[in-house]
């Protein structure tokens, strides 16, 4: 009895460390706690540089995509200012842990990872805040991307971000016509106003953002400055606006600076 114990014992033990063992081979190379990087530039809502490992390394988010706003071939895309000012904001010199998928590096040599920083994913962040779509989903790196398509979808029903322009963000990208069509119909059904006030000439200005009422005003100077000014500055109200932005944000991509009155 004591033999078929010892025997019985030793081979529960033996099963127990190679367990252990196991567990912690299939750790090493996806968990975000042994992984760590410190951000130095953010290029865009969904691509960075990192210090990790002893070298600068670029990241690219996986199973996200945002708007375009430094692409050598693209315009400036709808709610692509808005998502690299997030990153910029919550990323920038900041210390991130990286979690890696099977595949490390896409075909330009970039680093693939979800970015962790205080305990929450940035990827599904962009997503939740309507900033980023779910996007190349190239087996075998899917780890999250039921997760992610269920936030999406709750992005999609509060018409959040990229999500508030109708048939803007698809499958296949982002449709900047759609945008422009979306932005034409805005316009076309607000009420003509019948006086030639302040108010009126302000309101058929261009805007740029998806903002009902943007606030913004920009103006090209007799030099060819192109000038922003934000709500209280000291020359807003005698400024007559040429565009009108939603955010800073959007002014700055349209390469306006803000004034500095």
């Amino acid at each position: 009895m004591k033999k078929n114990l010892s025997a019985s014992s030793l081979l529960i033990c033996i099963i127990l460390t190679f367990v252990l063992i196991a567990a912690g081979c299939s750790t090493n190379s996806t968990s975000a706690d042994d992984t760590n990087a410190k951000v130095v530039k953010v290029v865009d809502g969904d691509t960075l540089d990192v210090e990790f490992n002893g070298k600068t390394e670029r990241i690219r988010l996986l199973l996200v995509d945002t708007p375009e706003t430094v692409h050598p071939s693209k315009p400036v895309e709808p709610f692509g200012p808005e998502a690299s000012k997030f990153a910029k904001e919550t990323l920038s010199n900041q210390r991130v842990k990286l979690e890696f998928d099977v595949s490390e590096r896409d075909k330009y040599g970039r680093l693939l990872a979800y970015v962790w920083i205080d305990g929450k994913m940035f990827n599904e962040l962009l997503l939740e805040k309507g900033l980023a779509r779910v996007a190349y989903v190239y087996p075998p790196n899917v780890k999250y991307v039921d997760p992610f398509r269920a936030i999406q979808s709750k992005a999609q029903k509060a018409e959040l971000g990229i999500w508030s322009i109708e048939n803007y963000a698809t499958d296949r990208g982002f449709d900047d016509s759609a945008a422009k069509k979306n932005s034409k119909a805005s316009e076309n059904s607000k009420p003509r106003a019948q006086t030639k006030d302040s108010s009126s000439s302000k309101s058929n200005q261009p805007s740029i953002g998806s903002c009902k009422k943007p606030t913004i005003k920009g103006n090209i100077s007799s030099k060819g400055d192109k000038i922003y000014h934000v709500p209280g500055g000291q020359s807003y109200e005698s400024t007559k606006a040429e565009e009108m932005f939603c955010s800073e944000a959007d002014a700055e991509a349209a390469g306006f600076r803000k004034a500095k009155r």
